[in-house]
Order: C-alpha cells, then structure tokens, then sequence
C-alpha cells in the first residue's frame, strides 16, 4: 500500500506530493492542455458528417425564422412569417446566412445543393467552436481527464446530435452561451488566473447571445449576479462593462432592424410582450410546470442522467449546478415549453 502522507490527489486525478503545487498544476492545467486547433479540428470534422447525416425536419423555425428570411434578404424574394411583421424577430441571426447566400450567388454557387447543405455546414463549424470551448471550460474546471469525458458526452448525446448542426436560432445561441461561460472569471476556482480581459469577452458573447434570443439573459442574469457577488470591482464591472458592452450590441442590432424593417423597432420589448406578457407562446401549446423536469430535460440527458447527478455530486460546483437549476425552474414558469429551449444549453 503506497503512503499518501503529506500528499492530495489534483484535479487531474494525479497525486502530488506537495500540497502548495495543486494551485500551480491547476494553473498550468488551464493553459496547458492539448492544441486547441487539434481539438478544434476533431470536432469540426465530426460536425460536418454530423450536418450531413441529418436529413430530417425537426422545426419549423430553422427554416422559416433562418433561411427563408435569409433568402428574402439576399434575393428579394421569400416569404416571411407573421413573427416579422410583429417585429419580435431580430435579423442578426437570418443575416448571418444572408451573408452566406451573397457569397453563394458572387461565386455562382446558389444552386439547389449548396443552398441546402452549406447553412448546416456554416452552422457545423460554429458547433465546433461550441464543442471547443466545452472541453476547454472542462480543463480549465476540473482538469484534463474530465474534460475529455465531457467532449466525449457533447459529440454522442443523441439531442445535440440532432439539433446543433441545424440553423435554429438556439444552436447560435448554445455556441455563445458555452463561448461566454469559459471567459466568466466567477466560473473559475480561482478568478485571479483570468485574465482582466477575458470578462469583456464573456460580456460581448452574452450580449450577442441575448440578442439573437432575448431569453438567453435569463442565463445571463444569473451568471452576472453570481459575478457581481464575487466581483471586487462591482462599480467597473457595472457601469465600465455591462452598461457600455449591453448598450452598443443593442444599439447596433436596433441599427440593423430599423435597416431591415423600415421602421423603429425594439425587437427585445416586442418579443418580452408577446411571450411574456401576453403568453403568446401558448398558442403553440402548453405542458405542465414539471416537463422539463421529468420529461424534456431527462429525454436529452437519457443514458447521461446518472452519469450527471454523480457529476454534480462530485464536482460540488454549486454555481454551475445552479445554473442550471435556475434555467429550468424559470423555464417552468412559461406555458409553451420545447426541448430545444433548454436542452442545447443546459
């Protein structure tokens, strides 16, 4: 039997026999770790035959608030929903393959096949950046093996499978949320390793984020209050951060609808009155308060779900499992629920 006198056991499960190195290994386990454009590489090219693979209808959405609008965008004819002449929409996600689109037709590519398949392939590689950034949050958190493990779970659960490479505008958004989360110091076990820029990063992710999807700031809520706890610098973090990063996304996507619509709309305020206020949403249905719970969240977990709670369990990372309890618990208060709304990001 080995002696463990004097010695602890290090995020990557490897004893060391000085306690004062643990804080050094994990320091180094947050910028050492294998090459990001190795990974990067690795997830990209599962991510296109993932694109390639799903041939089915999920929701309308990825459609008809995505390409069709797109379309419209780039070739003066579409038709568009009775969400756009509500104004709840914002065009930041459909000008996104709009953009697309114009490259497609300067390079005479907009043919039927490209015009299908390159959206999903635009859209596998923002979903590897997303699985990037999950095994990078992963390292940094509780060490190489684990994130690993964790890479390992995002590229074979069934739902995400199924959905990220698809031009929803909650695959962006899941991309930007896991981007946004690895820069957040207050997510780090120690915060003083991160770098003072990294927060900005994490705001202007989370301000884009909540712009494609105004319910995204119910992640973000969540996260910035944590930070603002945390935070020794709550007055910069405020007034220096929030305020001036949240106020010039929002003003550049209120610049760009005024453009697309003609006319002056607040996207955000439309879109918090119609779900929100008027509970709009429950046209298309409703569920019971505990769907996400014993339903719609398990469902996308499936074989995981043990595997999860042990998780949890494990890593005692109450801000992280708090996180997502407090996305699901204010999900539950909404009538119309879909998987899709709090499965790709939690």
């Amino acid at each position: 039997m080995r002696k463990r006198t004097n010695a602890v056991v290090s995020a990557h499960g490897d004893e060391v026999s000085n306690p004062e190195s643990l804080h050094e290994d994990r320091k180094q386990g947050a910028n050492q770790f294998p090459s990001s454009m190795k990974i990067f590489v690795i997830c990209l090219a599962f991510r296109m035959v993932n694109s390639l693979f799903v041939q089915t209808y999920f929701n309308p959405d990825e459609h008809w608030q995505a390409l069709e609008v797109a379309h419209r965008i780039t070739f003066g004819y579409g038709h568009l929903t009775w969400e756009w002449t509500k104004g709840i929409r914002s065009y930041l996600h459909p000008m996104l393959f709009a953009v697309l689109y114009k490259v497609l037709s300067i390079l005479h590519l907009d043919t039927p096949l490209f015009m299908i398949k390159a959206p999903r392939l635009l859209q596998s590689m923002l979903s590897a950046f997303g699985d990037l950034y999950l095994f990078k949050l992963s390292h940094v958190l509780y060490g190489g093996r684990v994130a690993q493990w964790a890479l390992f779970a995002q590229l074979s659960n069934w739902f995400i499978f199924y959905c990220i490479t698809r031009t929803l505008s909650n695959s962006l958004e899941t991309v930007l949320t896991v981007i946004s989360l690895y820069y957040w110091p207050c997510l780090r076990v120690n915060s003083t390793d991160v770098p003072p820029v990294s927060r900005i990063w994490a705001l202007v992710a989370a301000a884009i984020a909540c712009a494609i999807r105004p319910t995204s700031a119910i992640i973000w809520l969540y996260v910035g209050l944590v930070e603002l706890f945390v935070s020794r610098d709550r007055l910069k973090f405020i007034f220096l951060e929030v305020i001036p990063i949240g106020s010039i996304v929002l003003g550049l996507t209120f610049l760009l609808d005024r453009w697309m619509y003609g006319s002056w709309i607040l996207v955000p305020l439309n879109f918090l009155k119609f779900n929100f206020l008027s509970s709009g949403g429950d046209y298309y249905g409703t569920h019971p308060w505990h769907w996400y719970f014993t339903q719609g969240f398990t469902v996308m977990i499936f074989t995981f779900l043990p595997f999860m709670v042990v998780g949890i369990i494990q890593s005692k990372n109450w801000k992280l499992s708090g996180l997502i309890l407090w996305v699901l618990a204010l999900y539950s208060v909404l009538g119309h629920k879909e998987f899709r709304y709090v499965c790709l990001h939690s």
